[in-house]
This record gives structure tokens, sequence and C-alpha cells, in this order.
């Protein structure tokens, strides 16, 4: 593994001198990410199906301690949909995969639509599990038992780096019980993010921000998408996805509107896949790269891109 990072960063900065890159004065960050775990604690049964022996818990904390053995700063962050689809959510109501993702060590997620499959209540109730925010920038919760319990940004520090992240997720309606979200507003999730990353970046003085996303990858209608939000957005630098399940072999990279790069990721669905971007910030040009890998769980498999 250590010889393909190596060769990667090689190749994503081959553009330039050898001298050049070891003489600038560079600081990494490594970005771990889910979506759509959707309650699956253990690995899947083998018995035959597509997707048999992978996955689980153990061996996602397994692989994210030994990323964090071989990295100085790592940032682990989940898209949303971490309830609901295995008698584990029926049993504990999202108690469980709260305190699970405590413990791996988890720093930001959002809400996904089944995270209101038990109401607003529901989730309150077990909220506290969680040792890290949500946030939900375009969910209004004022007059709720959730107010105040969510986050619309979030700054985190690491290797002297300042890291902003948001969050915003798919409108609801239709998707979930209206009672089990009578009150949520939902905002349109573009003006939202603009505003919080225009204040991110210029006043909170970020070197990076990160969108987590349950908005979904892409649709074919004029339904807002991670791909249509990274086109009409400035200052978001990655927008990590879900809800769409949908597993991209490498994250898609699109123009926003001052022309510069965002990339977009999402690793399918059930904890089977572990996304990774590693972030090197050249701090005298305030230039960044970007290279990213994913893991399939269960499998010896990484793919560097």
């Amino acid at each position: 593994m250590r010889q393909s990072l190596l060769l990667g960063t090689a190749a994503t900065l081959g553009s330039l001198p050898f001298s050049a890159i070891a003489a600038a004065k560079t600081k990494r960050l490594t970005i771990l990410h889910t979506n759509d775990v959707h309650s699956h604690i253990e690995p899947f049964p083998l018995d035959g199906s597509r997707n048999q022996g992978l996955g689980g818990v153990a061996r996602r904390s397994a692989l994210i301690n030994r990323i964090r053995q071989e990295e100085e700063s790592v940032l682990l962050l989940d898209s949303g949909d971490m309830f609901q689809g295995t008698p584990y959510f029926n049993m504990f109501g999202g108690k469980l995969e709260l305190e699970l993702m405590s413990k791996l060590g988890y720093e930001a997620g959002t809400f996904g639509n089944h995270e209101f499959d038990n109401g607003l209540e529901g989730l309150a109730k077990h909220l506290d599990k969680a040792h890290f925010p949500f946030l939900t920038a375009n969910y209004d919760f004022t007059g709720t038992v959730l107010e105040n319990r969510t986050k619309a940004y979030h700054v985190i520090r690491k290797n002297g780096l300042r890291i902003g992240l948001t969050g915003v997720g798919i409108d609801v309606k239709g998707l979930v019980d209206p009672n089990n979200h009578k009150g949520m507003a939902y905002l349109d999730p573009i003006p939202v993010v603009n505003r919080i990353a225009k204040m991110l970046k210029e006043d909170k003085k970020c070197d990076l921000v990160i969108c987590l996303s349950h908005l979904g990858y892409k649709y074919e209608d004029n339904q807002v998408d991670d791909l249509k939000l990274a086109a009409a957005c400035r200052h978001v630098d990655i927008i990590l996805g879900g809800h769409t399940h949908t597993f991209l072999h490498e994250p898609t990279r699109v123009r926003n509107l001052d022309g510069k790069e965002v990339w977009v990721n999402q690793m399918g669905f059930a904890g089977i896949r572990l996304g990774r971007l590693d972030v090197v910030f050249n701090q005298a040009t305030g230039a960044k790269n970007i290279m990213a890998q994913h893991y399939t769980i269960g499998m010896n498999e990484n793919r560097l891109v």
C-alpha cells in the first residue's frame, strides 16, 4: 500500500520538478469517508450473493486504525443514511450505529432521509451517542426537538490546516412519512451551500471546504444532485455524497461557477467501501493536489486514481 501511495503522488505531481516538490512547504490531509452504511454492522453473509463477505464495522475499524498509524492527519466523515437496513436498527433504533461511529472516531456527518424513519423524537433520543456534530445546513429544525442539536457548519483544525465542513440533505417529501419530519423545513441547498462556503473561505480562512451531501449523485430531471450543486457553487473544494448508492471508481471532477474543479465522490452503500482522498497543500503557493483511492472492505483491493 505504501508503495502505491508514493507512485500515486509522483503521478499527480509529475508536472513539477522533483526538487521543487521536495523544497515546497507542504502539508498533507487524509480524508476517509463513508455513506449509506444502513445499519450493516456485520459483513454480508457467505451465501453466494454478489456482496458476500464484504463490509463490517470491525474490518473498517481495523483499516481506519492502520491508516491513522501511517498518516499524520486523518479526517473521518459520513454522508448520511447510517440507519435502517438490518435488524440492528429495528432492535436499537440507531443507538448502536451512533455508538460505533463514535468509537471509530468519526468527526462529522450529515443526515440522510432514513435518519427520520423513527421520527424526529426517535432521532433525538439517541443523538447524544454521537460524539461528533451532524451538519444539516438546509434543514431548519426550529421549534422541534432537534432545534440546536445540529450545526450548519463546523471548522476542524488539523496539522495547522483549517478544514471547513457543511452538510446538506435531500428533500424528504415523498421519501419519509410526513409525521416523521413534522415541523422541519427544507431549504434549497444551492444558495445555502454558497453562503456558508463563502463564509468558511473568506471569514473563517479555511484551507479546504468540504460539503457532506445526501442529495444523490446525478438525476436526469431538475432535482438538485451533487453534480448540479458542484457546477452551481463557489468556494467548495470537495463534495462527499450519498443517497443514490453510487459506486464511483474515481471521483468526478466538475467545473464550478469560477471554472475551478470540485471533486465529487461517493462510496456505494452498506459499508462495502471506504473512500480516501489525500490532499497535499502547498503553503507557499496555496495550490492543492488531490489523490484518490478506495478500499473494498473484506478484499485486498485498493484502487488509486
